[in-house]
């Protein structure tokens, strides 16, 4: 099952879709990685839908991406004696640790990590940002306020601290116990929410210890100004615009978005466009304009892959939505303007052999009749590199390892394939040039370009091109070594 898009789609699932006959069609329908909301669902829920998408990608065939998403540190404030209050703007409200229920005045707020860390000035926010809190005084136990933005606050609403970096561990005990769970389940990629500093990234990777690939969001003001050191010790980048709309104003989002990708792509690290793409599609089987052009925007921009959420996991139309999703990036990358802009915010970086392979493969696919580059690796990062590249023909992945093609899953244009072991230059042509044919990339006639790393299964060493035919009696009459 070929795609014929590039850029790869991530579907949550959720009371709507956990079903193997639902992933089945999912799949089908355009779905190349499924994404597992830790903030939601039973741990046998949780197994459940991993064995069902296993049970899925055995019968076609082919490598699908699991990504877990755990939930981070939630803070929300306390309960309210007689419902819901409304705060007007410029009135006084207190935060504290009492934990009598709230009134119009205070209410609990049960994270003193949060006292600690606020100032005279700072910001706080309720209720996805509906409601706007400026600090006047703050104790170890209290924070009094001013509202500016008024509005309802009721029972156990979120509360967001966007202008101060909280001394909170971006891993809770619920998130150690989840992703224990799931690293055991063999998911593929773990996401990692409240993200704020590198070490928060680290002591994620430590605890996987190398049984899922470390994916950062990137949903937190600290997160952006960090973002270099963030994207260095990551494998991956999710930039989740929900929380960000929040906690930054909403049209610092867009340049925000452009720039986390193209420098991901500069790093060669997959990343995901995410939140309200297709919001909705929930409630109605066709998208909105706006929701067209936002999920073109980023497919444009050279997200390795763009994410469906609730409109999957819980939405009425879950596979409407994915199908919506697949139709747009087909007909984007159709565009003549999609490769100019690929191809303008392509950055040279050659300082490596590596670098220089996959950029020569690049070129000479494009400048000649060459239908396909076909590359072998072991870690991944040969196809991540080629991925980087964005080139016009196709990509595929050749690894004998099933976890490395299930996450090359989430990567611009990668389309994966399980090999055998392979211990001779020869056979990995051999093996591209009957992949490139079965899979419907080229012809017997055709030529294709074959990447790969003397010695074989060696993780780093990519250090040899050849552009070999596409038929297995030239290549041995070419090469009868």
């Amino acid at each position: 099952m070929r795609r014929m898009r590039n850029v790869k789609i991530v579907a949550t699932l959720g009371p709507a879709s956990d079903t193997k006959e639902m992933i089945a069609r999912l799949h089908a329908a355009g779905a190349d990685v499924f994404r597992l909301n830790m903030s939601h669902g039973s741990h046998e829920e949780i197994r459940r839908r991993h064995a069902a998408i296993r049970e899925v990608e055995a019968e076609v065939g082919r490598p699908i991406g699991i990504l877990a998403d755990l939930q981070g540190p939630k803070l929300r404030c306390g309960v309210f004696a007689d419902g819901p209050v409304v705060l007007e703007a410029g009135q006084k409200f207190r935060f504290d640790l009492d934990t009598a229920p709230g009134n119009a005045t205070r209410v609990n707020l049960p994270h003193p990590e949060i006292f600690a860390a606020l100032r005279k000035g700072a910001t706080l926010l309720v209720n996805d940002g509906k409601v706007r809190l400026r600090v006047e005084a703050s104790g170890a136990d209290f924070a009094d306020c001013t509202v500016v933005v008024g509005g309802e606050i009721s029972d156990r609403k979120g509360v967001n601290v966007p202008d101060v970096i909280l001394p909170l561990a971006a891993l809770s005990e619920k998130d150690r116990k989840d992703l224990e769970l799931v690293c055991e389940l063999g998911v593929d990629w773990l996401a990692l929410s409240f993200v704020q500093r590198p070490e928060d990234v680290i002591e994620a990777r430590e605890l996987a210890a190398g049984r899922a690939a470390i994916l950062a969001k990137i949903e937190k003001p600290a997160a952006v100004n960090g973002f270099d050191e963030i994207l260095e010790v990551s494998d991956g980048i999710m930039i989740a615009r929900g929380d960000l709309g929040v906690e930054l104003p909403l049209e610092s989002v867009p340049p925000i978005q452009k720039r986390l990708v193209r420098a991901s792509r500069a790093a060669a690290k997959p990343v995901i466009v995410a939140t309200q793409m297709l919001e909705s599609m929930i409630e109605s089987p066709v998208p909105t304009r706006a929701e067209v052009s936002d999920v073109a925007t980023a497919i444009y921009e050279g997200a390795d892959a763009v994410m469906l959420s609730a409109e999957s996991a819980a939405g009425k139309y879950p596979i409407e939505a994915v199908q919506t999703m697949n139709n747009v990036a087909v007909e984007v990358e159709q565009d003549p303007n999609y490769r100019d802009i690929i191809e303008a915010a392509r950055e040279a970086r050659r300082t490596t052999v590596a670098d220089g392979i996959v950029a020569a493969a690049r070129e000479i696919a494009e400048t000649t009749n060459i239908k396909v580059i076909a590359c072998f690796t072991q870690s991944g990062t040969t196809a991540l590199l080629v991925a980087r590249e964005r080139p016009r023909v196709p990509i595929i992945a050749l690894t004998p390892l099933e976890r490395t093609a299930r996450r090359l899953c989430l990567t611009w244009g990668a389309h994966c394939v399980r090999t055998g072991d392979i211990e001779r230059f020869k056979m990995a042509v051999v093996s591209a040039a009957r992949a490139a044919r079965e899979g419907g990339f080229a012809t017997p006639e055709d030529q294709i370009v074959v990447t790969a790393g003397v010695p074989f299964n060696v993780p780093g060493t990519t250090n040899i091109l050849r552009v070999a035919p596409c038929e297995e009696r030239l290549i041995y009459a070419h090469d009868p070594e």
